[in-house]
């Protein structure tokens, strides 16, 4: 039961990320601007998250904490750039995220050098050390899954799905945003500005993915590198698909891709999935979500403006 309970565990530490890039997607996606920059806002967040933690560790303990801000406020900036090159430019969302997710690899690396003499950052000390809750965690089960040897990152995953499914199905705000990804010219009738919401879904989807990047960085890395966020944005967009833009079914998604994640630690306890070389783990995150997108990629249907661009000028 250890064993189980331990890769439950862990397979919600691994799925945070995921999670929250996939939250990102989805409020940008729901009012109508595809979002395939989230692989390169994660890069953003981890970078300025890592080098805030580098400068701000030795003068404070809440530096992990306030590198995650400084994470989510960088990646709200860079957002703004695939926003005002797809909403105002209305210019194709998918080079627009390709493009920034380009941008993201070289602008880290050269700060990196100019900062740090090196393409990568200075390894860092103070992270986010794993929490045991005393009392909480001899609840039974849910005192060994939830309150032992757990990052509190973890606990912000699990708030942010219920507070985006609240937004987004019992909020005024709510019902504009999934108006202007689903029909923007009827949300514009009804007095909708359809160009401020579709501003505030990407910019909320740079925000998680910054935040995202940056607890990745700050909970499985001690530095920043390009190889920090190994294609997890990439994941989150399929698990959005998997998911069917729906909060807890991005939660589920996430959760079956945080778990092939964790398979590795764990085959030695299992006779088949031992006799499998390392590299087999490794790339199953990515074989699953390849597999994943081609079984449900035509029955799960998005948002019907997503993808769009809005002219306010044309019925």
């Amino acid at each position: 039961m250890d064993t189980l309970f331990s890769m439950i565990t862990l397979t919600l530490i691994f799925s945070t990320p995921i999670i929250i890039t996939g939250l990102g997607g989805l409020f940008s996606e729901r009012s109508g601007v595809v979002n395939i920059a989230l692989e390169g806002l994660m890069m953003i967040g981890g970078f300025s998250a890592a080098t805030s933690v580098v400068f701000l560790e030795k003068s404070t303990s809440l530096a992990p904490w306030i590198a995650l801000l400084i994470g989510a406020v960088m990646g709200t900036l860079v957002s703004l750039i695939h926003a005002y090159i797809s909403i105002n430019l209305r210019s194709n969302q998918v080079i627009s995220g390709t493009a920034i997710n380009i941008f993201a690899i070289g602008i880290t690396i050269y700060l990196s050098q100019i900062i740090f003499h090196q393409q990568r950052t200075e390894t860092f000390q103070k992270g986010f050390i794993k929490t045991t809750f005393p009392g909480l965690e001899k609840i039974p089960v849910i005192g060994d899954i939830f309150f032992k040897n757990i990052y509190p990152t973890v606990y912000v995953a699990l708030i942010l799905i219920v507070v985006s499914w609240y937004v987004l199905y019992k909020t005024r705000f709510g019902l504009r945003l999934r108006a202007t990804g689903e029909h923007p010219h009827a949300a514009d009738s009804m007095g909708i500005n359809v160009y401020k919401m579709r501003y505030i879904g990407v910019m909320l989807s740079g925000c998680l993915a910054g935040l995202s990047g940056a607890i990745m960085v700050l909970t499985q890395d001690t530095q920043y590198t390009v190889m920090s966020i190994h294609g997890i944005g990439f994941i989150a967009l399929a698990a959005l698909i998997f998911g069917k833009w729906k909060p807890f079914g991005v939660l589920g998604a996430s959760l079956f891709f945080g778990f092939s994640q964790i398979l590795s630690v764990y085959s030695n306890n299992f006779g088949v999935l031992a006799k499998l070389p390392f590299e087999f783990f490794y790339a199953l995150p990515y074989v699953l979500t390849i597999i994943a997108l081609v079984i449900f990629s035509n029955k799960a249907v998005g948002p019907k403006a997503a993808g769009e661009p809005y002219d306010k000028g044309q019925r």
